[in-house]
């Protein structure tokens, strides 16, 4: 059988200052209605950019039910993406270790990484934006939990969607998915580069109690995919204006399972049925 492979990004979010102040340089740069790209060589790498910024933040802003609040994101308030001309510019210039491949600042609102091919434009760049995207929605003040989080953004790299869907049914027909309830306590964080072998409990197809035994690698994987799934199944069952007032109700403070029973009352009145909503639609193939 072929393996499954999936790229999942490792995003450091860090609060830094101004590049274009903070970093020597010469800095050029380009403007668009929610976007100033700072470059210092590859003019048209940087217009690429740019272009599917733009592309891109209305795709987001839509998926997320977020569109009528762009404004946000004008005028002073756009959000501000820095391209170094290589990799080893990039990883001088901000420390970060040699795996990364960008970072996204919150509250700041910048993405910075470097002219390293078209994979920036289709897969980075839509992932660190739908992060800034679901945090300008929902703030800092709830207890957002990582899985939703990251669900968001793999979920906005929509040329990534069918070969997840495709993966993450591979899991589900061979019973090797986590709980729901494992899923919001786990701290992979603390899991990379773990040896050994850790168990988990699942359930199975036929909703038996099961046990699972992976290896930390293969756990953040499906924690991953998973994560994506979960946020399809919202989005895709019940819409993006069900989504919006799902954020809503996070942005305001609630914790996730009183979040999703107000924002879905007809369908999701306890994380335990969630689960089981999400499971049908697995079942279904979607």
């Amino acid at each position: 059988m072929k393996k499954n492979k999936l790229k999942i990004w490792g995003l450091v979010f860090l609060g830094f200052c101004c590049l274009a102040a903070g970093y020597p340089g010469s800095w050029q740069e380009k403007k668009s209605e929610h976007f100033i790209v700072y470059f210092t060589q590859d003019e048209k790498f940087a217009q690429e950019v740019l272009d599917a910024a733009e592309k891109d933040y209305r795709r987001i802003a839509y998926d997320l039910g977020y569109a009528r609040y762009s404004e946000f994101w004008t005028w002073d308030k756009r959000v501000k993406i820095y391209i170094f001309a290589d990799k080893q510019a990039f990883l001088k210039a901000t420390g970060q270790p040699d795996w990364s491949e960008g970072m996204a600042d919150y509250t700041n609102k910048e993405i910075v990484s470097y002219a390293w091919s078209k994979n920036f434009v289709e897969s980075l760049l839509p992932h660190e934006m739908a992060h800034l995207v679901f945090r300008d929605f929902v703030g800092f003040k709830g207890d957002i939990p990582l899985w939703l989080d990251e669900g968001v953004a793999q979920w906005e790299e929509e040329l990534k969607r069918k070969e997840i869907k495709n993966i993450i049914q591979h899991y589900y027909q061979q019973d090797n998915l986590l709980l729901l309830s494992d899923m919001m306590k786990l701290s992979i964080e603390h899991l990379k580069g773990k040896q050994g072998i850790l168990i988990r409990a699942t359930k199975t197809k036929d909703n038996k109690d099961g046990v699972l035994f992976l290896s930390a690698d293969k756990l953040i994987e499906i924690y991953y995919l998973q994560s994506v799934s979960l946020v399809g199944y919202l989005i895709e069952k019940f819409g993006a204006q069900s989504f919006s007032a799902f954020c809503r109700e996070l942005r305001d403070g609630k914790p996730v399972e009183e979040a999703l029973k107000t924002a879905y009352p007809l369908h999701i009145r306890s994380m335990e049925e969630f689960e089981t909503g999400w499971r049908a639609y697995l079942k279904s193939g979607v």
